[in-house]
């Protein structure tokens, strides 16, 4: 039998593009699969907080501030989220994860937000003060049953501004939305949807001004927190995304430092909600 070879190189050829072809497009994309990947991310935040009755205990005072309000100290779009001689002084959130699973991670972060009591204000009193005459504050003296005191900047300075640093572990899910959105090639450009839950500690650094007392500035583990967040992130070219999240939680504080005095200790609990933007890496080592 004579073989045609022009005509059997042809079909050879088809058929080895044709597989290669299949291969190709059986191929997985790197953003198919998450487990095994890492990601760390860094964010700027705005923080919201509930009122708070804030009892303030030494050993000649025990008071109460009831409904205290407070806001936050933002710092806008500043070169000082990536100063690293500056990088506390804006609000700011780390983040290292892992996935465990192709839709579950594991994460531990810190968020750096800041607390400033709104002074200048009347709010509702409770309790007792009692300091020694020959002390500043012992214009302050006298027995308070739930009366109308003036909060001035004599009297108290509360802030949680080096910061209301909350130190937390987190389990969180993430799913691929992007074909909603009718993207296809999703390692240029995929949507995800994340939600998680979070537990830590509350690690500030508390600058008070209590009783024109001498005031204590240093770290110290005050409480904890609880956390849940949802975020919907961006992911470009595979490794790199942007992150758009609203997280709320519970923070109770029982052991907060105020003054120089080891004796004088404030306590407060309340809630938090943060607006988050975060960016990001995220890769297999």
């Amino acid at each position: 039998m004579t073989i045609n070879f022009n005509r059997a190189l042809i079909i050879g050829v088809t058929l080895f593009y044709s597989t290669l072809g299949a291969q190709t497009q059986e191929s997985p994309k790197y953003t198919s699969s998450n487990k095994g990947k890492f990601f760390i991310s860094w964010a700027g935040n705005r923080d919201s907080y509930s009122k708070s009755d804030i009892r303030f205990k030494g050993k000649d005072y025990d008071f109460t501030i009831k409904d205290a309000t407070a806001k936050d100290k933002p710092k806008g779009w500043h070169v000082d989220y990536i100063n690293p001689t500056r990088i506390t002084i804006p609000q700011t959130n780390f983040k290292l994860g892992y996935f465990i699973s192709n839709h579950y991670m594991v994460s531990f972060g810190v968020d750096h937000m800041k607390y400033v009591m709104n002074r200048d204000k009347y709010r509702t009193a409770d309790g007792y003060i009692n300091l020694p005459e020959d002390e500043l504050g012992s214009t302050y003296n006298g027995v308070y049953d739930n009366e109308t005191l003036f909060v001035s900047s004599d009297l108290l300075k509360f802030e949680h501004t080096n910061g209301l640093n909350y130190v937390y572990t987190e389990f969180a899910r993430y799913d691929d939305i992007s074909s909603i959105f009718g993207i296809k090639n999703t390692d240029t450009f995929q949507i995800n949807i994340t939600e998680g839950l979070g537990a830590g500690v509350l690690y500030p650094k508390t600058n008070t001004t209590l009783l024109q007392k001498e005031r204590y500035d240093e770290f110290h583990v005050s409480g904890y927190g609880l956390s849940a967040n949802v975020g919907l992130n961006f992911t470009f070219y595979k490794h790199f995304f942007v992150q758009l999240e609203a997280k709320g939680g519970y923070i109770d504080m029982n052991d907060i430092r105020t003054t120089n005095d080891s004796a004088d200790r404030a306590e407060q609990h309340f809630l938090f909600f943060q607006r988050i933007i975060a960016f990001g890496g995220i890769f297999r080592i």
